[in-house]
């Protein structure tokens, strides 16, 4: 009869991938290192494989070991929504939930949302992870996160996604530029290098590009910001011009600046939603969630 690995062996072996340091992994897990080295070992044993290569120094995931953490990860998750299950855990929202958002979101809708969250939903422990969009959605598939609010549209396979309303673009500028008139903005008056935007990887770059028909790349500058507080200091020392989600407006990154927002037309906009795996066990309780922001955004 084969041989299965236990949630313990699972549990250990997932902390070793994050600390990537036995003593510090099994102190982690509250058992000696000799313990933790044992049931790593035990593991290895029941796999018939390497899963860490061990040096005196450093601990190093192999190939297979990376395969074998994300699909424990995703184990463990299903064991946690079995014992909810049988413990008739029915109250919705309750428990931990992992979130991944973009940082062109967290600052602006975080802010005015926890409190209502915690508020509405006071048993749920909702643990925050702020990255750019890739990065979140490989997190989401290696069970890292349970979900994501993000900007749409984002190619993404293997997710289930809903959208929950629209962020609506507006031109950025420092109050008193001469290098636009907010109230008759054309984007072909725009000076070579006056767009200035995100460094690529961050989808806003993407979005604000698709969003507001910017096809003539001689307008905009080579150098992209790293950061949005970065984008916005940059405008506010009249750099440039940018674009910048409505949700931005009285936003605290904006406070103390000269920086101002000015509407575009209708059609420059981005979607705002959320994703979560397919076939999640929890698809219930982040379409509530959905509704919640929805409602209150």
């Amino acid at each position: 009869m084969m041989r299965s690995p236990t949630l313990k062996q699972l549990r250990y072996y997932l902390a070793l991938c994050d600390e990537q340091h036995f003593g510090r992994a099994a102190k982690h897990s509250f058992v000696s290192q000799s313990a933790f080295s044992n049931a790593i070992q035990e593991l290895e044993a029941t796999l018939a494989t390497q899963l860490v290569d061990r040096t005196n120094r450093t601990v190093t995931i192999t190939s297979i070991g990376q395969e074998v953490a994300t699909q424990a990860r995703l184990v463990l998750q299903d064991v946690d929504s079995l014992v909810a299950i049988a413990q008739g855990n029915s109250e919705p929202l309750c428990g931990e939930l992992r979130l991944g958002v973009i940082p062109t979101i967290a600052p602006f809708v975080l802010p005015g949302m926890l409190p209502r969250i915690r508020k509405a939903f006071p048993k749920l422990q909702l643990y925050l992870i702020e990255d750019q969009t890739q990065r979140i959605y490989d997190r989401l598939m290696d069970g890292e996160l349970d979900s994501l609010l993000l900007a749409l549209p984002w190619a993404m396979q293997g997710v289930e996604q809903q959208v929950l309303y629209r962020d609506a673009f507006c031109l950025a500028y420092r109050q008193g530029t001469k290098r636009v008139d907010p109230e008759n903005y054309r984007f072909n008056r725009l000076d070579s290098d006056s767009v200035l935007l995100l460094e690529d990887g961050h989808c806003l770059r993407e979005h604000a590009l698709a969003a507001c028909k910017i096809r003539d790349t001689q307008k905009v500058r080579r150098f992209g910001a790293s950061s949005l507080l970065t984008l916005i200091e940059m405008i506010d020392a009249d750099l440039g011009i940018t674009f910048l989600p409505e949700m931005a407006r009285g936003s605290s990154l904006l406070r103390n600046t000269r920086v101002r927002l000015q509407s575009l037309d209708d059609k420059s906009y981005r979607n705002i939603g959320m994703a979560w795996r397919k076939g999640s066990q929890r698809v219930d309780e982040f379409q509530l969630l959905c509704e919640f922001f929805r409602d209150n955004c």
